[in-house]
């Protein structure tokens, strides 16, 4: 088994390329779980698992959790983490959604089985896409917008990524050729494991 740890900045396309992949690839996904509200057109199970602080801190006392992040947002702490659950027993490759940090810490746990695809757009193209979608939210969050878009400048140095080892990157302007190098890439690494 690998998993295919898709990450990028925010808006860089990471969703829409986890969605497509998974319909295209024969692979299970794995949901990660956050104490972030829904968002508007977000499905609990699927996005995300949307639990609470309890629940978290109950995983953490029962050793499930493999990775956790809190961010300091505006309105206030959200938890996103990584839980060892049976989404890692299906037995077939599986899709995941990641920050750099938490793929770093997925490292630690699952070793060479992480294949790491690593999506890249340009600040203006991804800015405009984030103030896009934000707009569409009944009560837009654009503070929270700021806030992550200056944090993934820093999440995502240059720095960070080498520190990774992250040697490929998939750059996110034609979605259609995108898609095609990333399954390209997959089916070369998983030929060579």
């Amino acid at each position: 088994m690998i998993i295919i740890y898709i990450m990028g900045k925010s808006s860089s396309g990471k969703d829409t390329i986890y969605n497509i992949l998974k319909e295209k690839l024969d692979i299970d996904t794995y949901v990660s779980y956050t104490t972030r509200p829904i968002r508007e057109g977000e499905t609990d199970g699927v996005t995300y698992h949307y639990i609470s602080d309890k629940e978290i801190a109950k995983y953490d006392n029962n050793n499930k959790i493999i990775e956790k992040r809190t961010y300091q947002t505006v309105y206030g702490p959200w938890t996103y983490a990584t839980i060892s659950d049976e989404q890692f027993n299906s037995g077939k490759d599986l899709i995941m959604l990641g920050t750099l940090e938490s793929y770093n810490e997925m490292k630690k746990y699952f070793s060479k089985k992480l294949l790491p695809i690593y999506i890249e757009v340009e600040d203006g193209v991804r800015l405009e896409r984030a103030l896009k979608r934000e707009q569409k939210e009944s009560k837009p969050k654009y503070e929270e917008l700021c806030r992550r878009f200056l944090a993934d400048a820093e999440d995502f140095s240059e720095e960070n990524i080498q520190k990774a080892k992250i040697n490929k990157r998939f750059q996110n302007i034609d979605l259609d050729k995108c898609i095609e190098e990333i399954v390209e890439y997959i089916n070369k690494e998983k030929q060579e494991k």
